[in-house]
């Protein structure tokens, strides 16, 4: 699979990082609202580009080449973009969690402040965990979000996660949450 991959989700669109959106996920990625929940997302505009330029988007085509199986396959990473403008509103992504029990792929997802309670999130999270069960060997997704994330924790139970317990990672309480491709309808 050389092509991008491009997720219709309806009012956004998911579809593989580009360099031009370094400057809009700094500002995502700077807001608090964002970096309170996702620990490790903070980060300058200089180590968003190198992160941009030498891991994520090569991490892509890595994920690409790995499909269907996903042997050896780390993040994939997407830009969530409002259909109507075009513009970069967020990110959602997939990637092994090493601190789950196998198996340990999760998605993620954050959202600018400006496109809140619109239910982007939720349409790019469903969007990406179906792309995955129909277009890979994945028979389980896991999620995590922190205890105090009400917010993320109503998108994943409207995407079909169950809650399988709590985890700590890194000293931060975690409620972690699991689908499996049988149950996804």
């Amino acid at each position: 699979m050389n092509e991008e991959i491009m997720i219709d989700c309806g009012e956004v669109i998911l579809r593989e990082y580009r360099m031009e959106d370094v400057q809009a996920l700094y500002e995502i990625t700077s807001q608090p609202e964002v970096y309170e929940f996702i620990p490790g997302a903070q980060a300058t505009l200089e180590q968003r580009v190198n992160w941009m330029e030498n891991y994520e988007i090569p991490a892509n085509e890595k994920f690409k080449s790995s499909m269907p199986n996903l042997k050896d396959a780390g993040f994939l990473n997407l830009g969530i973009i409002l259909r109507e403008t075009g513009e970069f509103i967020g990110f959602c992504n997939t990637g092994i969690k090493e601190e789950l029990p196998e198996p340990n792929r999760e998605i993620g997802y954050a959202i600018s402040k400006h496109y809140r309670d619109k239910g982007f999130s939720t349409l790019a999270a469903k969007g990406l965990v179906g792309f995955l069960f129909e277009n890979t060997a994945l028979e389980t997704m896991n999620a995590v979000a922190l205890i105090s994330n009400t917010s993320s924790i109503k998108v994943l139970q409207k995407c079909g996660f169950k809650r399988a317990g709590e985890i700590e990672i890194d000293g931060e309480s975690f409620f972690h949450y699991t689908i499996r491709k049988k149950d996804w309808a």
